[in-house]
């Protein structure tokens, strides 16, 4: 048998790069290098529990660092196989982030990195027609250096090849704490029942929701698979998932009401709805000062546009849906699997029911910014 061959990965605490840690070592194919800030957080602590079957030793090492320094990133890659970075744009800020990102592809290269992996996000500024409405700058910061990766490619795939992951909305932020699609239980104000309510802008579009649990299998493909995967844009979601469609699935999982007011105001949401004061910077360590730094208002704004004009996969977001099942036949494809997935995973750990979860004393943090946020961590 193969030796494990090992993969550099940037971005690997995080929400999305968790299950892909884990999906990759519990294989047995691949060890992780993972650049981090803090070795001793109990996020890479998790990763460092995730190990193949037939091994007890941990399978992930850090280098303790940040991806805007060179020499960290060449202490990253060097002697790695493969390469997955996904740079927070909510810590970097846009302009840093594909400055940084340019960087670290240029120096995988450089150090001999045979398959690189863009975590990426569409790029909805170019897909909305280059309208301004559509500007959301955590989005477009990945999209245009996907794009960019893609193009260096053609030049370079004989020593590095370079594959896209594009994701997009994490499911999982429906129905955890501090996210921008927050979910609160109140009475009904017909009937007086304890029902989940979401109230967003997002009208008669769609989000094409994404499963975390189904990265890994997404990305072990990539790397498992590096001549078909060269060149490709590996754009994945559940389903495009409209108001109805959430309630409803939620409904049926939980056998409890739920409502999402989908033409909650722009005005309102920012001022009531997300906690967050929409004036600051969108990425916590941008200038304010700079004109290139969007607000948090600026940039969410373009978020939801997207999904308003998404629906039915049609207009700016739009997903292969085929290509998806036949890459990963157990993917989670509906709203109501992921929910009832959750519901199970939920119980079997402990955790609760998916009701129980949602409650305002029991809900979970899944992004890290989050979490590091009410840790003082940042």
């Amino acid at each position: 048998m193969a030796a494990p061959r090992l993969i550099a990965i940037i971005g690997a605490t995080g929400a999305q790069g968790i299950p892909i840690v884990r999906d990759l070592v519990q294989s047995g194919a691949y060890t992780v290098r993972a650049l981090t800030r803090d070795a001793s957080h109990p996020r890479f602590l998790e990763l460092q529990s995730f190990s193949p079957s037939s091994s007890s030793s941990a399978a992930v090492e850090p280098i303790v660092g940040t991806f805007t320094s060179e020499d960290d990133l060449r202490a990253t890659f060097r002697g790695a196989w493969g390469a997955f970075v996904n740079i927070d744009g909510f810590n970097a800020g846009e302009k840093t982030e594909m400055f940084w990102t340019i960087r670290a592809y240029e120096i995988a290269l450089e150090e001999g990195v045979k398959v690189f992996v863009l975590g990426n996000l569409d790029y909805v500024y170019k897909k909305g027609g280059y309208k301004p409405e559509f500007r959301c700058g955590h989005y477009d910061g990945k999209g245009r250096i996907g794009e960019w990766i893609l193009q260096q490619n053609q030049d370079n795939q004989d020593r590095m090849k370079a594959a896209l992951f594009t994701t997009g909305p994490y499911m999982e932020m429906a129905i955890s704490k501090h996210t921008a699609m927050p979910v609160s239980v109140e009475p009904s104000p017909d009937t007086g029942a304890p029902t989940a309510v979401w109230r967003l802008p997002l009208l008669s579009g769609a989000i094409p929701f994404v499963s975390l649990d189904d990265c890994g299998p997404y990305v072990k493909w990539l790397f498992d698979h590096p001549t078909r995967a060269n060149g490709l844009d590996l754009s994945v979601a559940i389903a495009h998932v409209s108001a109805a469609e959430l309630s409803g699935a939620f409904t049926k999982v939980t056998g409890r009401p739920a409502q999402v007011l989908a033409d909650t105001p722009l005005d309102e949401y920012f001022s009531k709805v997300w906690p967050v004061d929409p004036d600051l910077p969108a990425a916590y360590n941008a200038d304010p000062k700079d004109p290139a730094t969007l607000s948090v208002r600026q940039n969410f704004t373009g978020f939801w546009n997207s999904f308003r004009h998404s629906a039915g996969n049609e207009g700016v977001i739009k997903r292969d849906y085929a290509l998806l099942d036949e890459i990963h036949p157990g993917r989670i494809r509906s709203a109501e699997a992921f929910f009832r997935r959750e519901d199970e995973k939920g119980v079997r750990k402990g955790l609760g029911t998916l009701w129980e979860r949602v409650q305002p004393d029991a809900m979970a943090h899944v992004l890290k910014l989050s979490e590091d946020s009410r840790t003082g961590k940042l």
